[in-house]
């Protein structure tokens, strides 16, 4: 097949490729429904999923709910939430998130973009996560994997998260932003990494213009 000459061409490719590489793809921040992923979404800022699901249980049977969160002792969250790093921080995005929650949307996690991203704590990825994985909504949430990748496979040379997005979301059918997302950061974690990508094992070499030159 001859490689795709375009950044459109590579995209289309890199989702076909990457889907057979990684064919359960999935979000791996455990959650029940909309409000569960977004505190554990909030949670995973510069923090692995690993450590996040490790945590949530105790905070989701504490505070099932964003009424129950909207009124929380600020430093008994602290204290559920404080191995996620950063805890003063994400305490305050958690205890605003909850309570614009429960005054503005009657405790239900809204499934606009205009609507979620005027949320504390809630920027554009996260408002995409939560689109994307547990509202079966377009969204193509953009991390340090995705924006490393994006420029590496030559689809955008943008390296603000919101303007990667955007050049990426016409590239990539609405329904398989999510799922595109998430394979740029599988790829990212396995094989294509920050320091020394490991060019040799990469399914998408014969097309990337920075195989070989990381």
């Amino acid at each position: 097949m001859a490689s795709p000459r375009t950044p459109k061409g590579r995209a289309r490719v890199t989702d076909e490729r990457l889907s057979d590489e990684y064919p359960d793809a999935h979000c791996e921040l455990d959650h029940r429904n909309p409000y569960e992923l977004l505190v554990a979404t909030i949670l995973s800022a510069q923090c692995t999923d690993a450590r996040v699901n490790l945590v949530t249980p105790a905070v989701f049977a504490r505070f099932p709910d964003p009424a129950a969160l909207a009124q929380a002792d600020p430093a008994e969250v602290q204290e559920l939430i404080r191995s996620t790093g950063f805890f003063n921080n994400k305490t305050r995005s958690l205890l605003g998130m909850a309570q614009a929650l429960v005054e503005r949307y009657d405790g239900e996690v809204p499934s606009a973009m205009a609507d979620l991203t005027t949320i504390p704590g809630v920027g554009r990825k996260t408002a995409n996560v939560v689109r994307s994985v547990a509202m079966d909504l377009p969204g193509l949430p953009v991390d340090t994997h995705v924006t490393r990748l994006s420029r590496r496979l030559g689809l955008t040379a943008e390296t603000d998260a919101v303007k990667i997005e955007y050049a990426l979301n016409p590239m990539i059918p609405a329904k398989r932003r999510g799922t595109f997302s998430l394979l740029l950061i599988l790829h990212g974690r396995r094989v294509c990494v920050a320091r020394k990508p490991r060019c040799g094992e990469c399914v998408l070499a014969d097309f990337c213009p920075s195989a070989g030159k990381a």
